[in-house]
């Protein structure tokens, strides 16, 4: 990592169109507090919870149906379509898109405060993926910013002009950022993408303050360390392991929550043998050291690119009479897992989407793999597809309904093995895949228990969907498809209440808030940021 001295350059290519009369204040109380703030979104999941769950009511079963749009703000990066949740905090709306710039907004109207665009050399590599941003983090009064080409920026809130810029890691060797930053105390977390390039994948936290790396988290263990005897020979400094989205944290436990990668090359495991720890697992961590507390490996040595990184939701429940700390996922091998958040203990899951490579879990959460399922010269015929059940699009929990959502898909793929060998910067992935993008592709908003993973209901989409998900106390559950139509199902049934067809594919997750007494509820399809309340 190396400091760069950009800082006064930079800070010119921020376009201040007005100064803005507020300047947001984000706390680490406020945002600990979060579940209870309702009237602003201050974190990428709504709360550290990961459940994106909102206490506002306004907006319910009874009224959705007169739901309007208030205004819509065009974001200017058209190339590739934005999937970024907007933070709301103070009366701004901070929104990120694609090529890494971000544009705060006025709350009630959609007028641009200010918008700061980093210079992206036209040389950048994202191998793999697009070149998105999720979003953004606040903490006090800074927005915390990570690029496409592996930077973390620093923004004064209430200007869009840099504090400070750091240089994670070096984009040239595929190294890159697509996720939204996750702020605690003190410290801005970051993962990194590049698993379809040979990188050695890591988490990051930095002080907040001077952008100094306080400590690394390495996904693949180095030589000498745990779990570096599950990788054939030095496979493991090529392994992958990306950490491309987002984690959740526990304050109390002052723990850290963080889906792993794929290992890499994806396809083809011949190099790799072993386990290939920590790839396609949940880890979870001292949020003051970045020392490992313990880890659940979903996909043992992976051949399918089922990436763990899925949001991890944090929920506390009672499990045979006892209060427990759990943490909740659907995984992109489609199996969903309840795990005890303290010790990492399988408390149940089972399969929520078709599959056809596991007999099913045994009793410690291990899928028992169907022999034969490998990817091929000739191609294998596998449920689900590469992109997973589901995939980096949010999924949400209501303590309400005490039901977990999520925006499964249901495709297969043939899988294909091919010859893999590594050169810095270039794709590294030992074979591909042909989708079965035809009819039979499909997927639905499925509601499951949070103990079992039982499905209670489903409501259908026309394809495989792409959108994240938010469930609120109005008793709704809102989310997007690939079509085009945001819309409001009842949270306990499923049945659809409202919906608005935006013209553009939906790939981010919605959030709400209040300002001047009424409730509203945005989403950005395509690359318009589009804002409803009701009349």
């Amino acid at each position: 990592m190396t400091r760069t001295a950009r800082t006064l350059a930079l800070a010119l290519s921020a376009t201040i169109a007005t100064a803005s009369p507020l300047a947001a204040q984000v706390s680490f109380s406020r945002l600990a507090a979060a579940e209870r703030d309702s009237a602003n979104w201050l974190t990428y999941s709504g709360s550290y919870s990961g459940q994106r769950f909102s206490r506002l009511s306004q907006v319910n079963r009874t009224n959705v149906a007169a739901l309007r749009p208030v205004w819509l703000h065009q974001l200017q990066n058209t190339q590739f379509m934005a999937e970024a949740t907007p933070l709301v905090a103070d009366g701004v709306m901070y929104v990120s898109e694609t090529m890494s710039a971000v544009t705060a907004l006025d709350v009630r109207t959609g007028r641009t405060l200010w918008r700061y665009a980093p210079t992206i050399p036209p040389t950048t590599k994202w191998i793999g993926f697009l070149p998105t941003s999720r979003g953004v983090a606040l903490l006090d009064s800074t927005v915390y910013l990570a690029t496409i080409n592996a930077h973390l920026i620093a923004l004064d809130a209430r200007s869009g002009t840099v504090r400070w810029d750091v240089e994670v890691a070096d984009n040239k060797l595929g190294y890159a950022f697509t996720l939204a930053p996750l702020a605690i105390k003190g410290k801005i977390l970051v993962g990194v993408s590049g698993g379809e390039a040979g990188i050695r994948g890591f988490i990051d936290a930095y002080d907040a303050t001077t952008g100094k790396l306080a400590w690394r988290f390495h996904t693949i263990p180095g030589s000498g360390e745990p779990g570096n005897e599950t990788w054939g020979g030095d496979s493991w400094k090529t392994g992958g392991g990306p950490t491309w989205l987002t984690g959740a944290f526990d304050p109390e436990l002052n723990t850290v929550y963080w889906g792993v990668g794929n290992p890499g090359p994806d396809w083809n495991g011949d190099s790799r043998p072993g386990d290939n720890l920590y790839t396609c697992s949940l880890v979870a961590l001292d949020a003051d050291t970045g020392k490992l507390k313990w880890f659940f490996q979903f996909t043992p040595h992976d051949t399918h690119d089922w990436d763990a990184n899925q949001i991890p939701v944090l929920v506390d429940a009672t499990v045979n009479g006892a209060k427990r700390k759990l943490v909740l996922t659907a995984n992109r091998n489609a199996f969903y897992y309840a795990l005890d958040r303290v010790t990492g203990e399988f408390i149940g899951g089972r399969d929520y989407a078709k599959q056809t490579w596991s007999t099913g879990l045994d009793a410690t959460g291990k899928a028992q793999v169907i022999p034969g399922k490998e990817p091929s010269d000739s191609g294998t015929l596998v449920w689900p597809s590469l992109q997973g059940a589901t995939n980096w699009n949010s999924p949400a929990y209501s303590p309400r309904t005490n039901l977990f959502y999520v925006n499964a898909r249901e495709m297969g793929s043939y899988y294909y093995k091919r010859e893999a060998e590594y050169e810095p910067g270039n794709p590294f992935m030992g074979g591909g895949e042909r989708a079965l993008e035809n009819d039979s592709a499909s997927g639905a908003v499925r509601a499951l228990e949070p103990l079992t993973g039982k499905m209670r209901w489903e409501f259908r989409h026309h394809s495989p969907p792409w959108a994240g998900l938010m469930a609120t106390a109005g008793g709704l559950v809102f989310s997007g498809s690939n079509e085009g139509n945001f819309f409001a199902l009842d949270a306990s049934t499923g049945k659809a209440l409202w919906q608005f067809q935006t013209g553009g594919f939906i790939r981010a997750a919605p959030i709400t808030y209040m300002v001047d007494g009424k409730q509203r509820v945005a989403i950005v399809s395509n690359n318009a940021v589009i804002v409803f309340a009701l009349p």
